[in-house]
């Protein structure tokens, strides 16, 4: 798989995108230093020298259903290749739809976007990012979100971004393999066997409503599952906030 190495750049999904127009196949995009990277909705993500930012740039087979289901490979890919890197002490989780957790704080960030008509995802950019060596000023940080966290920081492990694409990039191949060949089933157990707070009270946000309820798991779309005061409900979209934190 091709890989691309930057010394400096805007967002590397930007670039994914000026990027894919003369791509052949799936693309790795590095950054040494991403100047303005981005977060879900529209939120700026902090960057400093040492951290990881790349994106992985593709054209996969299916709609938009298909593509957004890729943030949980993207997850996974993440959470294992760290414990790859650092062993299994490493006290990872995952938090829907798309963070990874270190000791409870926000070490990893995934962000889709594409570019597509008629109901077909022509371009699929996968962002991650990951706080290798410094974690962004908790004052940075919108009110009731996890604490951002670093590896360095938090382990006091030194992993450069260079050792950590080459197992990222193998891990998200392998569990691509997977869904491919098998559906989104296995997935979908893997993830949960790696979730935070699964049986817990969280609190769902979305733009007009706040639902607070069981979280009981993720259906076949990836959509969150709470079981609530009005029940059993499936979310497509939310801000999650856990319950005290």
């Amino acid at each position: 798989m091709a890989r691309h190495v930057l010394d400096r750049v805007d967002s590397t999904n930007a670039e994914a995108f000026r990027l894919a127009p003369s791509i052949s196949g799936p693309a790795w995009i590095m950054a040494r230093r991403q100047e303005a990277g981005r977060g879900r909705r529209g939120r700026a993500w902090n960057d400093p020298p040492g951290n990881f930012a790349a994106t992985l740039v593709m054209r996969p087979a299916g709609g938009p259903a298909d593509a957004a289901r890729l943030s949980f490979v993207a997850a996974l890919a993440v959470h294992d290749a760290l414990h790859r890197l650092c062993g299994p002490q490493l006290n990872l989780a995952l938090k829907w739809p798309n963070d990874v957790l270190l000791n409870g704080g926000k070490l990893s960030g995934i962000l889709l976007e594409s570019a597509g008509a008629g109901g077909q995802v022509a371009v699929l950019a996968i962002g991650i990012g990951v706080n290798l060596a410094a974690a962004p000023d908790p004052a940075q940080v919108e009110p009731q979100a996890l604490r951002p966290v670093s590896l360095a920081g938090e382990t006091g492990l030194q992993v450069t971004p260079d050792d950590l694409l080459d197992i990222l990039a193998a891990e998200f191949a392998a569990w691509h393999r997977q869904m491919t060949a098998y559906g989104f089933g296995p997935i979908r157990n893997a993830w949960l066997a790696r979730a935070a707070k699964l049986g817990e009270t969280i609190t769902a946000r979305t733009g007009t409503a706040e639902i607070t309820g069981r979280f009981e798991g993720i259906d076949d779309s990836g959509a969150l599952i709470l079981t609530g005061p009005k029940g059993r409900q499936a979310i497509p979209a939310a801000d999650i906030h856990f319950n005290g934190g």
